[in-house]
């Protein structure tokens, strides 16, 4: 059992005791020193949050606490109920309020819950405000509202609706062309409210057959719901027998997207990325960003049509800072998340699903054949258990030593770049492990590089 405090957000297993799990109590206690944070930005104003949720099964539970805490604190409070992590953030922006939580632990299994904090802006909060949010909640530095100052809650069932609108009045939507190129589209939402999104946002795209799976918001995922490969072989399967042109698959919050091509086989969460931004940079000139841990094949893609990429540490908030530092007009991580700053600054599988079948329609290809345009490198994706003794400067140090003869980066854990290669290993943001990726021209040069590391560390 865990809890996990990063610029992810606080996260943690259900049940336990207090301080070692995300118990009632650290939910109450994280919510207030949040509430105090922006209170303290605000202190005359009567602030207003957003609040959603995924469909896991403490959902429920968490989201009522939430809100219960936010009114305590004076707070006013829209819940969305139900909704998805880009919905959440939207939401925020479209009724100005002050800030927002989601409660979501995004790809991780059901026995786990979060809370990701949202500024004014809809955005994650820096790493520093999370800082100061961790040291109030230790120090249980809040104070709360007399009786007639307590918050009120409204429920608002409305969010992905405006949230689809928005998607659909975008310039580089094309909801007539998708609608004529006649796909047929299946998706696994791995019960969560991908279910709930996804399908009314196909059929407002003119989508006519939609094929579901796992689509029920019941939170008992049907298997792991991160959207890797080894996970998906059923989606995979449904794709070929039901002859759709591709599948969707995204994680329970809906900020990560994976695309099943038309022969079962996966198009790589990669590469999700690198299309988006090869249609977008097509349309208009400029820069891009991405995280470390993300593909070479998204510089080629922004290289060849005349602009320049930026690389980030490991986190959302981090790609986000960059893409404002360099204009960027796309960006995202290599895990599926695209962020377009025409609609907002939040990973989007919604209006990334949007922008993949409008460029799909535009090229009149299948979706094997698309990813024939593009630069082919693999990804090996690895991880090793980190103990509570276990010393990561010391581990680091023996690393950057060994690969010495090497250019090294250490703006996020250590990256090794090779020749035809890289190797970057970090601690996560959001499990108690190493990450330790690699890519290459082939996958088993991946492996044979990340292999070399891990033996290392071994």
């Amino acid at each position: 059992m865990t809890l996990i405090k990063s610029i992810s957000g606080i996260r943690g297993t259900i049940g336990g005791t207090t301080g070692n799990n995300l118990t009632p109590i650290d939910v109450v206690k994280f919510t207030a020193a949040f509430a105090t944070i922006i209170q303290k930005t605000s202190p005359e104003k009567r602030l207003q949050f957003v609040v959603g949720r995924d469909a896991r099964i403490s959902g429920e539970m968490v989201e009522q606490l939430v809100n219960a805490t936010l009114m305590g604190m004076g707070i006013d409070v829209i819940n969305t109920g139900l909704s998805t992590t880009p919905t959440v953030e939207m939401a925020v922006i479209e009724t100005q309020s002050d800030g927002g939580i989601i409660l979501t632990a995004s790809h991780n299994p059901k026995q786990w819950n979060a809370l990701k904090l949202l500024n004014g802006k809809g955005e994650f909060i820096s790493a520093k405000e999370g800082e100061r949010v961790l040291e109030l909640a230790e120090r249980e530095d809040f104070n709360f509202a007399a009786v007639d100052d307590l918050g009120k809650v409204v429920n608002d069932e409305t969010s992905i609706e405006k949230h689809i609108k928005k998607i659909l009045q975008l310039e580089l939507v094309d909801k007539r062309l998708i609608a004529a190129a006649n796909f047929k589209v299946a998706v696994d939402a791995v019960n969560s409210t991908g279910g709930i999104s996804i399908p009314p946002l196909l059929r407002a795209l003119g989508v006519q057959e939609v094929v579901e799976l796992y689509c029920e918001p019941n939170g008992e995922f049907p298997h792991n719901p991160e959207p890797l490969p080894a996970n998906l072989t059923e989606i995979s399967k449904v794709v070929e027998e039901s002859k759709s042109d591709l599948g969707f698959v995204v994680d329970p919050d809906v900020d990560r997207l994976a695309i099943v091509m038309e022969n079962g086989e996966m198009f790589g969460e990669e590469y999700t990325l690198v299309a988006v931004a090869d249609y977008i940079l097509g349309h208009k000139k400029g820069n891009t960003a991405s995280n470390l841990s993300s593909t070479k094949a998204l510089r080629d893609v922004t290289e060849m049509a005349g602009g320049r990429y930026f690389a980030s540490a490991v986190g959302e908030v981090n790609v986000v800072e960059k893409m404002k530092e360099t204009n960027a007009v796309i960006g995202g991580e290599g895990n599926g998340g695209i962020i377009y700053p025409e609609l907002h600054y939040g990973r989007d599988a919604l209006v990334g699903i949007a922008l993949f079948l409008t460029l799909l329609a535009k090229k009149k290809m299948k979706v094997s054949e698309l990813r024939k345009t593009y630069p082919d490198y693999f990804i090996s994706k690895n991880k090793a258990n980190l103990d509570d003794d276990t010393n990561i400067v010391a581990l680091f140090d023996k690393i950057k030593a060994h690969f010495s003869n090497y250019p090294i980066l250490t703006i996020d854990g250590v990256k090794i770049e090779f020749p035809d290669g890289w190797v970057h290993l970090r601690p996560s943001n959001t499990e108690p492990v190493l990450r330790i990726y690699a890519e290459s021209t082939s996958m088993e040069k991946a492996d044979a590089y990340a292999k070399k590391v891990i033996d290392l560390i071994d």
